[in-house]
């Protein structure tokens, strides 16, 4: 087995592409000692270094690459771990089969929802990087009155500390009186960006869900605070939204899978893989997202 070390190191979740191959043409990169070169070969008896550190060789090589959705609730951060000694949603999930888990871009201590997480690191990166384009699709309900005005001005871009944001698409989704629903669809991944944005406008977000990041779909029976692997087909498919090819899918039997849907054991919140109703599947959830056109809100 032999790949060019810039996309193993990518893959690996050392970095992204251009990070990697940015820290390999300023000499931080040895393979068995030597300075590497853009387009080297490695395998897996290569002693790599990155930063003089040793690069893991069970990361480096880890089969087969793995796929995690979680529905996070309020008071959970996404950091490794919490200095403040918060619950982090890394205690919620599984060990992964090899490697570590990687998340697909962040949400903060009080929103809630959808999560993507893989042993993937080129994965992670496609997937968050912003020529991908990807919609992040959150359910909002908002405490203040909300004229039409107020929503085109979101549509058209509004002036942050940060530079302009806009919504690619909001759409009303009940509630009544100051405490309305909405949904919108952005296309980044800044900083409280959303809450940030209907600030500007007089009002506040009171609640924040992700319902939808690309063309996955938060599955209506992930509950919160648990958590389900996508299967080989979604996995394959996910790939393919970004122009990548997996080294490996894993191919689960029924015994594996049912084997996956236990409870973990844990004093504080016990997080599993829901069980489905016949019929149904992961793949019916991911198919949901990608039937939907981007920059578009589902059912509109």
């Amino acid at each position: 087995m032999a790949e060019r070390i810039q996309k193993a190191l990518a893959r690996a979740g050392y970095g992204s592409r251009r990070g990697i191959e940015a820290a390999i043409k300023e000499g931080k990169v040895t393979v068995n000692g030597a300075v590497a070169e853009l387009g080297d070969q490695i395998g897996v008896d290569d002693l790599v270094k990155l930063d003089g550190r040793a690069v893991s060789p069970k990361r480096l090589w880890q089969q087969p690459q793995q796929v995690l959705l979680y529905n996070k609730p309020v008071g959970e951060v996404c950091t490794r771990k919490d200095p403040e000694g918060r619950r982090t949603i890394f205690q919620s999930l599984p060990s992964p089969e090899e490697g570590r888990w990687v998340s697909v871009g962040r949400l903060d201590i009080n929103t809630s929802g959808l999560i993507i997480l893989t042993t993937d690191g080129e994965l992670a990166n496609k997937l968050m990087h912003p020529s991908a384009e990807m919609d992040r699709e959150y359910a909002v309900r908002v405490l203040g009155d909300v004229t039409g005005d107020m929503m085109q001005n979101l549509r058209d871009g509004v002036e942050l500390e940060d530079g302009k944001a806009k919504f690619n698409d909001i759409q009303p989704a009940g509630g009544e009186g100051a405490n309305r629903w909405f949904h919108v669809v952005i296309q980044e991944g800044r900083n409280r960006a959303v809450r940030r944005m209907w600030e500007t406008q007089g009002v506040q977000v009171s609640r924040l869900m992700r319902v939808r990041y690309g063309p996955i779909i938060i599955p209506k029976q992930l509950k919160m605070g648990r958590w389900m692997m996508l299967e080989s087909d979604d996995i394959q498919a996910l790939y393919e939204e970004v122009d990548l090819v997996p080294k490996e899918v894993e191919k689960t039997g029924r015994a594996q899978r049912e084997k996956k849907m236990r409870p973990l054991k844990d004093t504080d919140r016990k997080s599993a893989r829901p069980q489905r109703s016949k019929g149904s599947s992961s793949k019916e959830s991911f198919s949901k997202g990608t039937s939907s056109s981007r920059g578009r809100i589902r059912g509109h």
